[in-house]
């Protein structure tokens, strides 16, 4: 329909917000209520609400109201390390369930974290020391029990693109690795700080549809980039955009390919996307697409060993550096060219490796019915990343497709992360040299099939059935990021998310009002077609609050109603307007300009001989128009708390009522 409509049901609201009186008028025994000024809040009271709704809304020291002080510190303990309130009940059916759902997802994480290790531009063993550290890290301090943590796809892809925008990872490899362990530990300092300061609600201000763009199109990107690995070319581009990437495949056509590294990625490949369909066609065989990649590791190392397919063309990992995370807290840099660079491309992809856990954390609490604390999970995100750079890891965040298969594996706590982290742990002393010859294919159809799945089609469909504008700035978003690069499709996003909000602030809806038969009810005359003009009155409703983004255009927009509505009564022959009503339960506040637009309003309409009515105003709105003086100019006996009590005050004799 495309339409915002708001309901009249909420004007009896007022009745709370405003001292009430009744007089009975119109000779009809009807009682028309007035809407007096409400009692003035205190100004520190004011500021304290608005500061308590911003910053807490969720309460968050209602627990340690009327507690003595050490139940405040175990409290206080149990806030910062969640692990403290739940263990106390964890048993062993619990573990169960925690050790099969790690073993499954750490099954799926290594080969998976060697991959991405690649897409961020780093040695392998940094995506596996990735899933070591900060899963244990967040097991202590997050509040999901279903979110799997480790590197991926999308933030490796960010991560790698603006990193090798500023060094080379092949001329100058340990710069470009301390740049990495900078931003990964700037990037756990901004999500600490937007969670310590509780301002988890920025992230929200970029959209749905530019989540699911920007997903769709970076999953693409992936998926092309990884033709390098699939194919067996040598010279590929480093650049990430559609166009050049093609054209380095196409340039390589001829003498490039590797025809035996295309057996192997394509084989694999198409065995992961079976092992992905029957997963998806019966959930109780999920275990199977979970350990696909491994097995696909382990059979296509063992086929490049046996028939020494790297002295072929085959491209193999080669190398992975055995033992578990080393300290790296002297490559970080603190000082230098090179400080800066790290704090940007940090927030960039902090931000964005945020957005995407708590997405999944939210996702999957509604679906077991628990409350995720936004700002909990940013301190424990940023926790986890800061002391990721100091242990040689790289951005970690929440992984969909892990976190998939944890909730499916039937995890109950955070434990599956300890489980998958002990895992990466063995794997890392003890495994890291059998995967010397693992094929760059392998890498390739692993991280293919697993990128597929955030090209979210069914959402896509859902918002151009809903709305076409946020179709718009999904597919802004999506082709951004293929056409022009992750960081310019990101910026996209972002502009397209602000675009939609201003321009839902600066142009809000409004609707004209007729009375449906019978009723004293009055809607939208767009949506309910049999609803009723009162003729010589225009009822206008305002979908917004008025502030200054939006005052001139709300007037102005009054003022065209009223001059079409005067053009097809005079077309019609009929009286024209002599009262204009403005219906304002949806505007939940207005500001100097506002008043000084409802005032300009009133003096437009005064010089018609036009007399301007109020209905339904809320405590904010009277509020000031009681302190502007501003009810004095329209009249009290102009401001009415519904309105059927306006309507009749423009037509006292009537039986409009029956009508």
């Amino acid at each position: 329909m495309g339409r915002s409509v708001h309901s009249n049901d909420n004007e009896h609201e007022a009745k709370d917000i405003a001292s009430v009186t009744s007089s009975r008028r119109y000779g009809s025994g009807e009682t028309t209520h007035k809407v007096g000024p409400p009692s003035k809040n205190n100004l520190m009271k004011e500021i304290k609400t608005t500061v308590k709704e911003t910053f807490f809304s969720d309460d968050p020291l209602r627990p340690f109201k009327d507690q003595p002080r050490s139940r405040k510190f175990v409290l206080g303990l149990q806030a910062v390390f969640p692990i403290l309130d739940w263990g106390r009940n964890y048993n062993f059916s619990f573990f169960k369930g925690d050790l099969i759902a790690g073993l499954t997802i750490a099954s799926l994480c290594i080969p998976q974290d060697i991959g991405y290790a690649k897409l961020a531009g780093l040695l392998p063993e940094y995506g596996l020391y990735s899933s070591f550290v900060p899963p244990l890290i967040y097991a202590f301090m997050g509040s999901s029990r279903d979110i799997a943590i480790g590197p991926v796809a999308v933030v490796s892809l960010l991560l790698g693109t603006l990193l090798q925008a500023e060094i080379d990872p092949t001329d100058n490899p340990i710069e470009y690795r301390n740049l990495a362990f900078t931003a990964t530990f700037f990037a756990g300092i901004t999500q600490f700080t937007l969670g310590f300061l509780r301002l988890g609600f920025l992230i929200d201000f970029l959209s749905h549809a530019a989540i699911v763009g920007f997903m769709g199109g970076a999953a693409v990107t992936i998926a092309l980039q990884q033709l390098k690995g699939l194919l067996g070319i040598k010279n590929f581009t480093k650049k990430s955009d559609i166009i050049s990437v093609m054209q380095s495949v196409a340039h390589s056509a001829h003498h490039g390919w590797n025809w035996q590294t295309i057996v192997i990625g394509v084989s694999f490949l198409a065995f992961l996307l079976v092992a992905k369909y029957i997963g998806k066609k019966n959930k109780k065989l999920f275990w199977i697409p979970a350990i696909g990649p491994l097995i696909s590791v382990i059979v296509a190392t063992f086929c490049v060993y046996i028939t020494r397919a790297d002295k072929d063309g085959v491209q193999i990992v080669k190398h992975i550096r055995q033992g578990i995370n080393p300290p790296s807290v002297e490559h970080i840099y603190f000082t230098g060219k090179y400080l800066t660079t790290g704090i940007r491309i940090g927030a960039v992809a902090g931000m964005v490796a945020l957005t995407e856990a708590v997405a999944i954390g939210r996702t999957f609490a509604a679906m077991k019915d628990y409350q995720l604390d936004g700002n909990k999970e940013m301190v424990a995100l940023g926790t986890m990343n800061i002391v990721g750079s100091m242990t040689s890891c790289y951005v970690a965040t929440g992984s969909f497709s892990r976190s998939a298969v944890n909730y499916m594996a039937g995890c109950k706590t955070a434990v599956s992360n300890i489980v998958m982290s002990i895992v990466v742990m063995l794997t890392l002393l003890v495994i890291t040299p059998l995967f010397k010859y693992t094929p760059n294919a392998i890498l390739a159809s692993i991280i293919i099939s697993a990128v597929l799945g955030l090209i979210d089609y069914e959402a896509v469909i859902l918002i151009w059935k809903i709305d076409k504008f946020d179709f718009c700035a999904c597919m802004g978003a999506f082709f951004g990021v293929i056409f022009l690069g992750v960081e310019l499709g990101l910026l996209i996003a972002i502009s397209i998310s602000f675009a939609k909000i201003l321009l839902q602030v600066t142009r809000p809806r409004t609707a004209v009002l007729g009375k449906l038969p019978r009723t004293t009810v009055y809607r939208n005359i767009e949506q309910y077609p049999e609803a009723s003009k009162v003729p010589g009155v225009l009822i206008v409703r305002v979908d917004s609050a008025i502030y200054f983004s939006n005052s001139n255009y709300i007037k102005d927009r009054i003022l065209r109603w009223l001059t079409d509505e005067d053009e097809q009564l005079n077309a019609q022959g009929l009286p024209q307007i002599q009262h204009v009503i403005v219906e304002m339960s949806p505007v939940t506040d207005i500001d100097t300009s506002g008043i000084h637009a409802l005032e300009d309003l009133h003096k437009s309409l005064h010089k018609r001989d036009i007399q301007l009515i109020l209905a339904n105003p809320g405590t904010a709105v009277i509020d000031k128009l009681h302190t502007s003086k501003l009810d004095d100019v329209i009249g009290h006996d102009k401001i009415f708390l519904t309105v059927a009590d306006a309507v009749r005050n423009c037509h006292p004799k009537s039986t409009i009522d029956e009508v």
